[in-house]
């Protein structure tokens, strides 16, 4: 009789250890579904809003954001869980508390968050300042909170675009400033080679006028010669030295020839007459 009582409480210590193994395995396969719905949540928050990311509402304390952050940064943290985005939605948990611990960067957030309920206010006719224990706000369809919301993530999304286009706006901007600082080196560069190439051709430019100065020359005929500044069509030169009209003149001959006053070449004209 011992035996079989012995028997039978061994059996049913047996099977009540085997319902909390169940119990366990059940335990653990539910909070590694939730962990997995809470990542897939947190992946598909509005990201430029740190309180949908958190789950939380606007007017949340220092604490309550802090407290929020450390439950569920350790929820879903990547050792905890095999969801392959858990590390992820593990950094864009640590964005929004980021941003919401930075004071300016919440009271943009908090500024655009009320000028939306003002705005979904204004919508039904409500004035702003209206609680929200108020029966018509209470009433309304969908909830104020969540036309709130909607609104908010339209409000973010312009101020997003914004940016993006400012950004994009002050990088072509750059480009062009580089761009006119590339060409305006470009053209003291060549510059520089010119006035290098005018400094490595000055002996061979004198050595040339002083060849053309003592070279014998024959002439067509005697007779004066003027020197006409800047062109053969100087002709106002020509009669100012020649003390007439051009159409007067018979007989005339012209070369081309440089003067030079120190370092500078003029061309004109010589007229034998």
């Amino acid at each position: 009789m011992a035996d079989t009582n012995g028997a039978s409480s061994s059996k049913g210590k047996e099977i009540e250890n085997n319902v909390e193994d169940f119990e366990k395995i059940l335990s653990r396969e539910a909070a590694a579904f939730q962990r997995d719905l809470e990542v897939d949540r947190i992946l598909k928050a509005f990201k430029l809003n740190p309180y949908d990311v958190l789950d939380l509402d606007f007017d949340a304390s220092d604490a309550d954001i802090k407290k929020k952050y450390r439950q569920l940064s350790l929820f879903i943290h990547p050792d905890k869980t095999p969801h392959p985005r858990a590390p992820d939605a593990f950094d864009l948990l640590k964005k929004a508390e980021s941003e919401l611990s930075d004071k300016e960067k919440r009271l943009d957030i908090d500024s655009t968050i009320l000028f939306a309920r003002t705005e979904v206010l204004k919508s039904h006719s409500i004035p702003t300042s209206t609680p929200d224990s108020d029966p018509r706000i209470a009433y309304l369809k969908p909830s104020l909170k969540e036309q709130v919301r909607i609104k908010t993530k339209e409000l973010l999304i312009d101020e997003e675009l914004r940016r993006r286009r400012a950004f994009k706006l002050n990088l072509a901007n750059e480009g062009l400033e580089a761009k006119r600082k590339e060409e305006e080196v470009a053209v003291k560069k060549r510059k520089a080679e010119e006035d290098a190439r005018w400094e490595d051709n000055r002996d061979k430019r004198v050595e040339g006028w002083r060849s053309f100065q003592s070279a014998p020359r024959k002439r067509r005929r005697k007779g004066r010669k003027f020197w006409a500044e800047t062109s053969s069509s100087n002709f106002a030169a020509v009669e100012a030295a020649a003390g007439g009209k051009i159409s007067m003149l018979t007989h005339l001959y012209m070369a081309s020839v440089y003067m030079y006053i120190g370092n500078t070449a003029i061309e004109g004209i010589v007229w034998y007459i």
